[in-house]
């Protein structure tokens, strides 16, 4: 077994998570993931929980790269960019559409250098539009991509989804981009440009509430912890403790009227027999469910569910979580050594190839940790080059970044 991507050299100058999250996941499979920081680091550094002073946030996104300071505000820090450009097969950004472009770093510039590079651009609202030159945060294309407008209580206000999913599914959709990229340069030699927006991302995974806008005659708004267009399929209380079930098919149906509540009358009621009918009549449906369901506890029903096939789930937190044996069994939360702290658990790897395994290698860098390090190993640079760029604030090492002026 070899890590798949262990030739791939990627200059990542992403930010905050998208960008970050898209790259990790290269990282974790083996590429030489190069984080190019300004010398006041990605702001995301900022943002706790802290341990020793390093952002626990920023180790969530960043692990397995390496870290090097660049001050691409000046004319020589651009030029050593495009000299380890000529080296690289991917340059990833995620700014707004046109900062590059200023600095002279587009991908038509680079292009230029080394036609064979693979250019990510994560965005907002991607690089066209009448919104390509807006600002954007999580926040901000969740409110604008529909998905909060269809989130939360029936009669609540509209409600963020917990995790930033705009930025992990910008992430995402770049790496698969990526992956597709470089498949094609194998084919062809070509390089090419990613455009991918956040507010794409999440339009594309609205899926049945665009269906329902389209062709269900009524524009969706949010439905709670219910399905919109499946019942029974919602969370329901116990005697203890809430726990959700998704009876999905006309097997489990009738599996869940003779075997769980004991009422295979209702397997071919006139009010419930079809899906369809079961949506109509939900109210009625739960006024006969739910007192049957506060009469055990909930860890009773979720083994009977369980022992007829019927999906269903207790609703744990984060804690519960973490302590899961199938998350435990699936290795995904791993140890990873922190220079600034030691032992940290970190997220793992999702993607699991028989022959090519992901793995965690490193902990998210230090801010420039790595610098000489990557220049002495890319461009072939000795130490008193090195020394003499750090000197004129065009990069910077960990033992002396605090020197470098702030952006």
């Amino acid at each position: 077994m070899f890590p798949l991507l262990k030739d791939i050299i990627v200059l990542d100058l992403t930010v905050a998570l998208s960008g970050p999250f898209s790259t990790q996941i290269l990282a974790d499979f083996g590429a030489n993931v190069i984080k190019i920081e300004p010398p006041a680091g990605d702001f995301c550094r900022t943002w706790g929980p802290f341990v020793n002073k390093e952002s626990t946030f920023f180790m969530s996104c960043n692990r397995g790269k390496r870290s090097m300071i660049l001050n691409l505000k000046s004319s020589e820090g651009i030029a050593l960019f495009k000299r380890m450009v000529e080296k690289a097969d991917i340059v990833s950004e995620n700014y707004r559409p046109g900062v590059m472009e200023r600095l002279g770093l587009g991908y038509d510039d680079l292009k230029k250098i080394n036609p064979r590079i693979i250019y990510s651009a994560t965005s907002g609202f991607g690089h066209t539009g009448p919104l390509k030159n807006k600002s954007a945060y999580d926040m901000v294309v969740q409110a604008m991509g529909g998905i909060m407008s269809i989130t939360g209580p029936e009669t609540g206000e509209p409600t963020r989804v917990g995790p930033s999913i705009s930025d992990i599914i910008g992430g995402l959709y770049s790496a698969i981009g990526l992956m597709m990229a470089l498949y094609h340069r194998s084919l062809t030699g070509e390089g090419q440009m990613i455009d991918v927006a956040m507010m794409d991302g999440l339009v594309a995974t609205l899926e049945n509430a665009i269906v329902r806008t389209l062709y269900g005659g009524a524009i969706p708004g949010p439905v709670g912890n219910r399905h919109a267009s499946i019942a029974p399929f919602e969370s329901y209380m116990a005697s203890d403790q809430y726990f959700v079930i998704a009876v999905a098919n006309p097997k489990q149906w009738a599996l869940f009227c003779e075997c769980i509540i004991n009422k295979p009358e209702m397997i071919d009621e006139d009010r419930f027999r079809t899906n369809e009918l079961r949506l109509k009549n939900l109210q009625t449906l739960n006024e006969i469910i739910k007192p049957i369901f506060r009469t055990r506890k909930a860890d009773e029903w979720l083994e009977l569910l369980d022992s007829k096939g019927i999906p269903c789930g207790k609703i744990n937190n984060i804690a519960q979580v973490i302590d899961h044996p199938q998350v435990k069994a699936r290795e995904m939360i791993v140890d990873t050594n922190h220079p600034a702290y030691g032992l940290i658990k970190l997220a793992g790897i999702p993607i699991k190839l028989s022959l090519t395994p992901g793995k965690v290698t490193r902990p998210a860098p230090v801010l420039g940790e790595h610098t000489s390090e990557i220049l002495k190993e890319l461009l072939s640079m000795n130490e008193e080059e090195i020394t003499r760029l750090v000197h004129s604030n065009v990069c910077s090492r960990a033992e002396n970044h605090e020197a470098i002026p702030k952006e």
